[in-house]
């Protein structure tokens, strides 16, 4: 008997297309997200979070850079 005889008569194939519809609608929601109105201001101002400073410094704590 052959793995691909074990695998068939098993029933998991439902398995594949469960995955494959969640892949999908995944991937479109994705899309949505990015192509949707008003995408680009959101992208552009979290593409800039990291640069931003705006984080509360303790009074005894001085960075190494000033």
């Amino acid at each position: 008997m052959k793995l691909v005889d074990v695998m068939s008569a098993s029933g998991l194939s439902m398995y594949a297309i469960v995955a494959l519809v969640l892949f999908v609608a995944a991937f479109c929601g994705v899309l949505l997200m990015i192509l949707a109105p008003g995408a680009a201001a959101r992208h552009a101002q979290a593409s800039r979070l990291p640069l931003e400073d705006d984080a509360p410094r303790s009074a005894g704590l001085r960075s190494s850079h000033e």
